[in-house]
């Protein structure tokens, strides 16, 4: 089985449709899709009709979480989406997405960036607003040549000069939310250094102890030293561990299938999930 678990839609900040998504990690040959869109479940009614056969769904969200002053994204999945604690940590978490995103256009203006909201708000479309989009429009205008090379300092990472900071969730709290709505909680690339401070793995190890399921390790941000460390680390505190591609369309390099996460793994997040149940794919339009 080919399964991966970290994928984003254009109810996010993807370029594929949800619908489009699904049919693309189907042909890319996966046989288990993770449909997790920042701080939404917007993208779920589409991508299950769209189902083509022999692709599963797994339902999930990216949540924006801040512990210590780092920001940081907590993968949960198979939750209940209606669950109402949870549900309104979701909204307020992006409701101060648009705020944030015109904080930054205007951080970049007064930079000398001719960048504008309206700009911002055509690439983002119907999809929560976020960085990504902000980072778009800075490759459209010629200002960095690549997405990623606007989360640097210069820019729009933790502590940029165009950074702005937004509502985030306690992680604790997240996996005490996620788990109130039967959800598995997995921390999303931990050691992507490149996107700025990390979390120290004494503070993984108190979300291990307070319920944390998994740990993200196979992930493009992560070299093979990097890996190597993080399962250990796994070990030493059962956590589950997994791989995903965090594809997000042609917005970023990464492709469906680029890290994939083991079918015993992936049985035992089904195992420990009451919220929501995988969705087996009998053939969409």
């Amino acid at each position: 089985m080919r399964i991966d678990l970290h994928c984003h839609s254009t109810a996010s900040d993807g370029t594929d449709t949800p619908a489009e998504l699904v049919r693309n990690a189907g042909a890319a040959g996966l046989d288990v899709v993770a449909l997790t869109d920042h701080d939404t479940t917007r993208g779920y009614a589409e991508a299950v009709a769209a189902l083509p056969p022999g692709l599963t769904l797994v339902t999930g969200a990216e949540l924006s979480c801040r512990v210590d002053g780092i920001s940081m994204h907590m993968l949960a999945y198979l939750f209940d989406p209606e669950e109402p604690a949870l549900l309104a940590e979701r909204e307020l978490v992006r409701d101060d997405r648009v705020p944030r995103a015109r904080g930054m256009v205007a951080r970049l203006n007064e930079l000398g960036v001719p960048v504008t909201w309206e700009q911002v708000a055509r690439i983002a479309g119907e999809g929560s607003v976020g960085r990504p989009h902000v980072a778009t429009a800075l490759v459209e205008l010629g200002v960095v040549p690549t997405v990623n090379d606007a989360f640097t300092g210069n820019w729009l990472a933790d502590g940029g000069r165009a950074h702005v900071a937004k509502h985030e969730t306690d992680p604790f709290e997240a996996i005490r939310l996620v788990k109130g709505a039967g959800g598995v909680t997995v921390f999303a690339h931990p050691s992507a250094s490149k996107r700025g401070r990390t979390v120290p793995e004494s503070v993984i190890a108190e979300l291990a102890a307070a319920g944390l399921d998994g740990i993200e390790v196979d992930h493009m941000d992560h070299d093979t030293h990097t890996r190597a460390r993080l399962r250990g680390l796994a070990a030493e505190l059962g956590l589950l561990v997994t791989g995903s591609s965090d594809y997000h369309g042609s917005r970023k390099t990464c492709v469906l299938g680029e890290y994939t996460t083991d079918p015993e793994v992936y049985g035992e997040i089904t195992r420990r999930a009451t919220g929501a149940f995988p969705v087996p794919g009998t053939g969409g339009a």
